[in-house]
């Protein structure tokens, strides 16, 4: 039997896994949850049986670890993952991940879709902040290889471009003023294969034009989501 990928694209490791899976023609069926509304949490995944479905993110971007774990699991039906991957891995949870997921939310989805505002303090800060991270993701990470751990596409450029497309999503120019990141994100997109790439982050492309949340849902989500951004 194939797996079963419990998968929101709106986050950004799930989007990790989908490129993944599909990249390396692992059968799958996907099974489509909406993280927003709690699906994650609901008794379907108390059935799982873990031999036979993966559910990608028990909390979606609350929890990274899990996906990871997926994607490290999925890649052992194809390769070992380097050196240079898991040293990659270990440093992104806390830096480009944390700082990519906090703007997402605070520059689209707590005033569009939960209606909080955000004060533009607080997104100037943001963003000030996600440049340093992309500098030292440049200067320590990719140097001047094509890839982040050498010459071909690894579990870490998925990771890592799957996070820059949250704050991509939330309108914010990430890859202006970096040709060595902007070309670094042409060859990942040209080595997953352009289709493949839209295809996964259609959902999050599209974020800025989310509905508002329905007042039962705001109140499930507002005290996670603060506690997840701080």
């Amino acid at each position: 039997m194939g797996l079963e990928l419990y998968l929101d694209l709106l986050s950004q490791p799930c989007r990790a896994v989908y490129i993944f899976a599909k990249k390396n023609g692992i059968p799958f069926e996907l099974c489509s949850v909406d993280l927003r509304k709690d699906q994650h949490l609901s008794d379907v995944f108390a059935q799982v049986n873990p031999r036979q479905k993966v559910p990608a993110l028990k909390g979606g971007d609350f929890i990274l670890t899990e996906s990871v774990a997926i994607l490290l699991y999925l890649a052992r039906k194809t390769t070992q993952a380097c050196a240079h991957v898991d040293e990659y891995l270990a440093w992104q949870h806390t830096t480009l991940q944390r700082n990519c997921l906090r703007l997402l939310w605070h520059k689209v989805m707590l005033p569009v879709y939960l209606g909080e505002p955000v004060s533009p303090e607080m997104l100037t800060a943001m963003l000030a902040e996600l440049d340093m991270t992309l500098q030292v993701f440049e200067d320590k990470f990719l140097q001047n290889k094509a890839f982040l751990a050498g010459p071909h596409i690894s579990l870490a450029d998925l990771l890592a471009i799957t996070e820059l497309m949250h704050p991509v999503g939330a309108g914010c120019q990430v890859f202006e003023g970096r040709p060595k990141l902007a070309a670094w994100h042409q060859r990942v997109e040209a080595a997953v294969g352009e289709v493949l790439f839209q295809e996964a982050h259609e959902v999050i492309l599209k974020a800025k034009d989310s509905q508002p949340a329905d007042p039962t849902i705001k109140r499930k989500l507002m005290s996670r989501v603060l506690s997840m951004i701080q």
